[in-house]
């Protein structure tokens, strides 16, 4: 790791497809699915497994500022039709 990132507190936002909104998740919360390192596994706020796909993470956060975004107009959301329907 960098050591200028070192202390650092870092969170993903990820698309819940069903509310519509960005979920926001330390990033010390999330684990690769094993066997599929294209998705995030987490527990939510009731303890049920969440499984998301890394093409559904739309932010990056680093001590509280927002230091990556998906482009609104990427190529994946433009084949869906737009965030909610990733």
């Amino acid at each position: 790791m960098d050591p200028a990132c070192r202390g650092s507190v870092y969170e993903i936002g990820y698309l819940d497809r069903i509310a519509g909104t960005i979920v926001r998740v330390p990033f010390g919360d999330l684990q690769l699915e094993a066997g599929r390192p294209a998705v995030l596994r987490l527990q939510d706020a009731g303890g049920a497994v969440v499984r998301v796909p890394l093409h559904r993470v739309r932010r990056v956060w680093r001590d509280g500022v927002i230091f990556w975004e998906r482009p609104a107009g990427d190529a994946l959301q433009s084949r869906h039709g737009g965030d909610a329907h990733d």
